[in-house]
């Protein structure tokens, strides 16, 4: 049976779930002896912030400070890029707090996350897991693109421009609208990016390599930095991959010269890996939670605020109780609730005989499709707009 069948036949709530994930963490810690950290975003949830931000920073740092005893991490990373700067930061703290730190990889860590990735002493990836070409992602006047593409374009209009001596109307309206300064702007966020890899990969991932695999020659500073920047020049390089999202898997980066360990090798450690990854996806899938942070002691979840319709509120006067009419966004089903500011008995009545049901107490409903709707943020809403607190039944 597929572990995606065995856990939807088990039936279990988001909250067993949760309690799954720190169980799978707590069976990983055992295996590798070491400290494993998950960071996991719902690359598929088109969601602000799904991306790597400089807030996941902070809480990484907060939930892995003061680990005294604890030499070793492993960071298990799924995320669809995001901030270079971010990563750098990450980077940073994990190694000045941290003596060994490793990676895992069994769905997708691009673009910053592959940067991220290619820091550590050790990189495990699962047949599933997968990297992506390295980049820097720029905020052109609305929009966010790759860095690469934004000069790969220019590049090709400076051509075109070469040898047709013109450029179409809406082409040259546009180039003109490039600064010099932003023009210069991203290339060095290119090369950013590029310039961690190099370090990080000589500083980190090849400090314990000695002697050459074949003919067991001594390796020099000179070698590892000239390998480190083949296999930046090469990650960076979107001609060669094709595609900013191209999937990286272990035999592509064998081929470019680095060294993964294939977790699939290890019947144990594979099926707690694929465990964790599913039980991520699934929470996923049925729940608001679009990014994960967990230990084996505590868990972050960021949840995504549902939208539901607008709850109109007297302007004259501050309303006791409010109606709430909630779709799930899972099945589209409406849930109406009733969240009430005062202790008064003919409310609940009131209200039930509408057919509203009361706030829940933990701000969690579970629709008829199995999907959990996460309600903190709407209640964070309301008593905001009230400026009063509900008060639960």
């Amino acid at each position: 049976m597929s572990l995606l069948n065995e856990y939807i036949n088990r039936r279990l709530s988001s909250i067993d779930l949760e309690q799954e994930l720190i169980r799978l963490i707590k069976e990983y810690n055992k295996i590798r002896g070491t400290y494993l950290f998950i960071y996991v975003a719902a690359n598929g949830k088109p969601i602000p912030g799904v991306e790597l931000i400089q807030s996941d920073y902070y809480v990484i740092t907060d939930l892995l400070s003061n680990k005294d005893g604890i030499t070793n991490v492993d960071f298990y990373i799924e995320t669809p890029g995001g901030s270079g700067e971010t990563a750098e930061e990450i980077v940073r703290f994990l190694r000045n707090n941290f003596e060994g730190v490793s990676f895992v990889v069994s769905g997708e860590a691009k673009s910053a996350g592959t940067i991220i990735v290619l820091s550590g002493d050790e990189i495990l990836m699962t047949e599933t897991g997968s990297l992506g070409p390295i980049d820097a992602q720029m905020r052109i006047g609305r929009s966010v693109i790759s860095a690469y593409d934004y000069i790969e374009w220019v590049e090709e209009k400076r051509k075109e421009a070469d040898e047709q001596k013109a450029l179409n109307p809406f082409d040259a309206t546009m180039i003109a609208q490039i600064t010099p300064g932003e023009l210069g702007s991203v290339f060095n966020a290119l090369k950013f990016a590029e310039d961690l890899v190099c370090e990080w990969l000589v500083k980190y991932k090849f400090k314990n390599w000695i002697t050459t695999e074949t003919r067991q020659l001594p390796v020099t500073e000179d070698m590892k930095s000239k390998v480190a920047q083949d296999i930046a020049t090469k990650l960076t390089n979107h001609s060669l991959w094709r595609s900013h999202g191209r999937s990286i898997k272990i035999e592509n980066l064998k081929e470019i010269g680095l060294t993964v360990k294939r977790v699939d090798d290890d019947l144990r450690l594979s099926d707690i890996v694929y465990r964790i990854q599913t039980v991520c996806r699934l929470l996923f899938d049925t729940t608001t939670t679009f990014k994960i942070f967990a230990t084996a002691e505590n868990k972050i979840f960021r949840q995504g605020v549902p939208g539901s319709a607008p709850i109109p509120v007297p302007q004259n006067r501050l309303p006791d109780v409010v109606e709430i009419n909630q779709q799930c966004p899972n099945c589209g089903k409406t849930h109406k609730l009733y969240g009430k500011f005062a202790e008064d008995p003919q409310i609940d009545k009131d209200l039930v005989a509408k057919g509203f049901l009361p706030f829940p107490k933990d701000d969690k409903i579970i629709c008829e499709c199995g999907f959990t709707i996460d309600l903190s943020g709407i209640k964070n809403e309301i008593e905001t707009q009230i400026k009063r607190k509900l008060v639960n039944n």
